[in-house]
């Protein structure tokens, strides 16, 4: 593995930003929770929100009431919900944390200043908040219910709802919560991440201009190349950032403390620099990171992507390598210390896949075995890494609109 480890150097700067009275101090106490998550207003903190009316009309297909009890992060409901499907939620009811000074009620605890070190599925929202999600809990990503939440499936799935804190929270209380699941009002247009066998333009003329590795600055070769998107640019970034995807800065000088005490979530971690590495000769156009805040320099899961130098099709293509840092190994160049990523590098590969999947933004899907696939290779650190040789390749939702659109254009 390639990249190095000048981030190390910024724990310090974390640790002391949870104990410094210089830290603390930029802390704004007047920093508002987040916003409700419809149009009724929110409820105090420490008051059962009542739910506001839904606006949905028309006979509900599944309706069930249940009970969050407070010792608990998700509970599966047994309702599975099918693309285009409308989903109303409601909440009331309140908690107290053994460790909070006033009661909340399903908007959740305004976030504070130890929330910093605070690992909860929703860090955009307070603790104790009611949350959702449709889908596999290691990739979808969460959505804020509060006391009201309406929303249009976006993809199928299992749904779930949670209580957003820490498995080791403790207090008393629960939530009373109703879903109500109705027919779509119209044919859903949304996108399904249809599995196909191939996709016009993705051939070995195609992969004989994409390097199968990318390098550093001195050309040692590094990562696999492993996934490449259709899409424009607009319509990547939406991807990725709706997966819960953090975009991440290249620029190792980048201030990590100050964006820490700023937004008090996990972005602020997720966003400690990647290094640069290089393809098409230049270096990333964007870093992506998953991670969960304590861990990220440790263990991270994350990519970059290149814009290529050619369309497929009028298509804009990306291209990409994902690995999953899972600690750190002696850099067998210098002696220093480098990440280490997980061999089986198609697990990473997988996992872009079901998360961008989930969004409902990926319309097709397939994999590719170039000729003469890369199957083992070590990395430019010493590191070992093994792969089928497949490369994901997955069409963006509205890739063929916005060819059009070019096309009309010129």
């Amino acid at each position: 593995m390639i990249r190095r480890i000048a981030q190390l150097a910024t724990l310090p700067c974390l640790i002391a930003a949870v104990a410094s009275p210089l830290c603390v101090a930029q802390y704004s106490p007047s920093t508002p929770p987040p916003p409700a998550s419809s149009s009724s207003p929110a409820a105090p903190q420490g008051a059962s929100a009542a739910p506001a009316t839904s606006v949905v009309s028309g006979k509900p297909v599944t309706t069930k009431t249940l009970t969050l009890e407070s010792g608990k992060v998700w509970n599966d409901t047994g309702i599975s919900v099918e693309p285009g499907q409308r989903i109303v939620i409601q909440a009331e009811g309140k908690l107290r944390y053994n460790d909070a000074k006033a009661d909340n009620g399903p908007e959740g605890l305004t976030r504070n200043f130890k929330d910093l070190i605070r690992i909860l599925p929703f860090n955009d929202a307070g603790r104790g908040a009611v949350i959702g999600r449709i889908g596999d809990v290691d990739v979808a990503q969460p959505f804020l219910v509060g006391a009201q939440k309406e929303m249009v499936a976006p993809v199928a799935g299992q749904l779930a709802v949670g209580i957003n804190q820490s498995t080791n929270d403790t207090g008393d209380g629960s939530y009373s919560v109703k879903i109500e699941v109705f027919a779509p009002d119209k044919p859903f247009s949304g996108e399904v991440a249809k599995p196909v066998s191939s996709l016009p333009g993705i051939d070995n003329a195609l992969f004989s201009k994409i390097p199968r590795r990318i390098s550093d600055k001195d050309g040692n070769p590094g990562d696999m190349v492993n996934f490449l998107i259709l899409g424009n640019e607009a319509e990547m970034k939406k991807a990725f950032t709706s997966a819960g995807w953090v975009h991440v800065d290249a620029d190792v000088k980048s201030t990590i403390l100050a964006g820490a005490i700023a937004s008090f979530s996990k972005e602020s971690y997720l966003t400690m620099p990647m290094s640069i590495l290089y393809l098409f000769g230049r270096p990333q156009d964007y870093g992506w990171a998953h991670a969960e805040p304590i861990t990220v320099v440790a263990s991270r899961n994350h990519l970059r992507i290149w814009k290529a130098p050619f369309t497929v099709n009028g298509q804009m293509l990306w291209v990409g390598a994902a690995t999953h840092d899972i600690g750190f190994e002696k850099d067998q160049r210098n002696n220093s210390i480098t990440h280490k990523i997980d061999p089986d590098i198609d697990q990473e590969r997988d996992y872009v896949q079901k998360t961008l999947s989930s969004t409902g933004l990926v319309s097709e899907v397939t994999h590719f075995t170039p000729d003469n696939p890369l199957r083992e290779a070590k990395t430019a650190t010493g590191g070992s890494f093994h792969s089928n040789g497949q490369v994901l390749v997955m069409k963006l939702a509205n890739a063929d609109k916005s060819t059009s659109t070019a096309s009309a254009q010129q």
